[in-house]
């Protein structure tokens, strides 16, 4: 039988089973059971939350990297290759690697059927069985008590914010959302919570289940200084910590989070080794900067909470000249609330370009200059694709200006590579 190539895996797996999103862990607990990786044999942190849980998963990883363990990263979803969804040891899983894997997890499904989110749960888990590691990070799809990376018995869980989204599956308001969340506490465990303002719905699953609820601000945080930072959590104290690479000041919190989640494990390096850690972590797609004459940013907030600290973080690094936004939504996003927050980083002579996204998700590029015009209080530019948003900001810019390109991960991915095939052509030019 001929082997089918990664790409003719991912596109098979979006047919296996009738519905894209169908919450249950019975059937990836049963395959993995059959695989023998049902129970992983490092510790396991689970990272959910509405945002931040990218940013906080990144920084786990830096931290132990620089301190030597061995780390087995799952995250969703990826930015321009499926690969980057499994790393061991900061490294990405090949292509022919992953293959074997999904070869596996076919032979061991029988007449069960996965869907695409569970095929890659089921590979992370299944590469991580194979590899002598010291700790597993697995970041939440959606929601926490269904995902499926929830199969696995956390030993730190984190929830690192809660705000509105994807409410056709978790729920209409903040405490439907946290509960559903809260579903990775585990009894007698740490649950990290990493935001300011926490639903009730947090504690009382907390609570429920038996597990030891910390929050930011109460149990743990980090308290700001010239250049950096002090964690503090109990007892435990590291002062004179860098700022995190990762840009804005949310990052702080985020570090504080991280931090929190490896000493309520007992797995906190020395100071030096989170120095390195947090000095090294990089994460694309989040506020992702490219210096030059014109500066370049991608960012993939895409709703209300993300494009608050996107509009924070605009704020805190003001250029001298205009900012260009290009924008895309999926159809299934609060537009509105997200144009609220982006009105608080516009100036009056900054531009905005919607794009169209394709699919069953999408939506046009006039749709969204249409809701976004009134809270705006200026036109909006249109293009039909993202490329074509990219070049209206491109040829719109002078020196001193910035690009900010933000929304789904299907405008940021598309985005940065017309950006490397921009920048390439005027090198050579």
């Amino acid at each position: 039988m001929t082997r089918r190539t990664l790409a003719e895996w991912l596109e098979y797996q979006q047919r296996v089973h009738p519905r894209a999103m169908d919450f249950t862990l019975e059937r990836i607990r049963t395959v993995l059971g059959r695989l023998g990786a049902l129970t992983p044999r490092a510790p396991v942190i689970t990272v959910g939350g509405t945002n931040g849980k990218g940013s906080v998963t990144a920084l786990l990883e830096a931290v132990l990297l620089a301190a030597g363990r061995r780390v087995g990263l799952y995250t969703s979803p990826h930015l321009e290759r499926y690969t980057e969804r499994i790393r061991l040891d900061g490294r990405e899983i090949g292509e022919a690697a992953l293959v074997a894997l999904f070869e596996r997890i076919e032979a061991a499904r029988g007449d069960l059927t996965l869907t695409y989110f569970e095929y890659a749960t089921a590979a992370a888990l299944l590469a991580f069985a194979g590899e002598p590691l010291d700790c597993l990070l697995l970041e939440v799809g959606l929601g926490g008590r269904l995902d499926a990376v929830n199969v696995v018995d956390a030993d730190v869980a984190v929830v690192v914010s809660v705000s509105l989204d994807h409410t056709d599956y978790l729920g209409a308001t903040l405490e439907d959302i946290g509960r559903e969340k809260a579903g990775i506490f585990r009894a007698g465990r740490p649950a990290i919570f990493g935001s300011l303002s926490m639903p009730a719905s947090i504690a009382a699953e907390a609570g429920r289940v038996g597990a030891r609820l910390e929050r930011l601000g109460a149990d743990f945080d980090a308290e700001r200084g010239a250049g950096g930072f002090t964690f503090r959590r109990g007892r435990t104290c590291r002062a004179g910590l860098p700022a995190p690479a990762l840009a804005g000041s949310a990052q702080y919190a985020n570090a504080a989070t991280a931090l929190a989640a490896l000493d309520a494990g007992g797995w906190l390096p020395a100071t030096a080794a989170v120095a390195a850690g947090l000095a090294a972590v990089r994460l694309p797609g989040r506020y992702q900067r490219v210096a030059g004459p014109v500066e370049w940013v991608f960012d993939v907030a895409h709703n209300p909470g993300s494009a608050a600290v996107l509009a924070d973080t605009m704020n805190e690094r003001r250029v001298p000249g205009r900012t260009i936004v290009v924008a895309g939504l999926l159809g299934d996003k609060d537009a509105a609330a997200v144009g609220q927050e982006l009105k608080r980083a516009l100036g009056a002579r900054d531009l905005v370009c919607t794009v169209t996204l394709e699919g069953e998700r999408g939506r046009l590029a006039a749709d969204l200059a249409a809701i976004w015009e009134p809270i705006l209080g200026r036109p909006i530019a249109t293009a039909a694709s993202v490329g074509d948003g990219c070049a209206f900001a491109a040829h719109s810019t002078e020196p001193g200006d910035r690009v900010v390109v933000f929304g789904s991960f299907h405008s940021v991915a598309p985005a940065l590579e017309w950006h490397r095939l921009y920048s390439a052509a005027r090198s050579r030019s």
